[in-house]
């Protein structure tokens, strides 16, 4: 089983910046082309900043001045964990959301990122904090222009009313599908009586990771197909 080294080489850190880099990659990729909102960038900071922070405090280690039996009591996590707990709340506020599009995740896990980088500086771990600068940068502008070229799977609840009669329902499905849409009709009921059909669709099509233009147009394309009345929300 692996342990925790008193003294921590470079060979070991590279190795261990490289593992969080590539894990972060894999878990990003999956999830950046399922759609999610936490993807590429996000999910390979995170992880990144998880793995420096575990190097901070075996930097530490050697520095603490006492037995290494005395190392349970010296209790070194409650240093990263403190600061990243309080960093949490701050991230969180970052976030927003409205209609099922959330922002600001990565800005969120870019200052977590930030923070840990800080915390290697203030432990005069100065490397380890330029090996994280750097590795962070390749990782908000390199995979910025990858994450553009990369489409990613999207699904919208779309909520239509309209009159009894109208002909909303085709001309919507033939507007959506020139957008490239796909719709499935997931329920449909009366309102007020008999003159007011309410009409409930799931709306799948692929775009951009960091766009959301199509969904924008729905409100707009179902009032001139004949809807009285619309709604949407993104589906996560």
């Amino acid at each position: 089983m692996d342990t925790m080294p008193l003294v921590l080489d470079w060979e070991a850190v590279a190795i261990r910046l490289v593992f969080a880099l590539g894990t972060g990659f894999i878990f990003g990729f999956n999830r950046s082309e399922s759609g999610k909102t936490a993807g590429l960038r996000t999910t390979i900071l995170v992880c990144l900043a998880s793995c420096i922070a575990m190097l901070q405090v075996n930097a530490l280690l050697p520095q603490a001045g006492k037995h290494p039996d005395s190392f349970p009591t010296l209790d070194l996590m409650r240093l990263p964990l403190g600061v990243l707990t309080g960093m949490g709340f701050i991230g969180a506020g970052a976030v927003m959301r409205k209609d099922g599009l959330v922002t600001g995740v990565t800005t969120a896990a870019t200052l977590w990122f930030v923070t840990i980088v800080g915390l290697c500086i203030g432990g005069g771990q100065y490397r380890l904090a330029a090996s994280a600068l750097v590795l962070g940068l390749a990782v908000l502008w390199g995979l910025h222009y990858v994450e553009q070229r990369m489409h990613r799977r999207k699904s919208a609840w779309l909520t239509v009313e309209y009159g009894a009669g109208s002909e909303c329902p085709s001309r919507l499905a033939h507007e959506l599908a020139a957008l490239g849409c796909s719709v499935t009709r997931r329920g449909a009921a009366w309102r007020r009586g008999d003159e007011q059909f309410e009409e409930r669709l799931l709306v799948r099509w692929r775009e951009p990771f960091d766009q959301d233009a199509k969904v924008s147009a729905f409100a707009e394309l179902a009032r001139r197909s004949g809807a009285d009345a619309t709604h949407w929300q993104m589906v996560e």
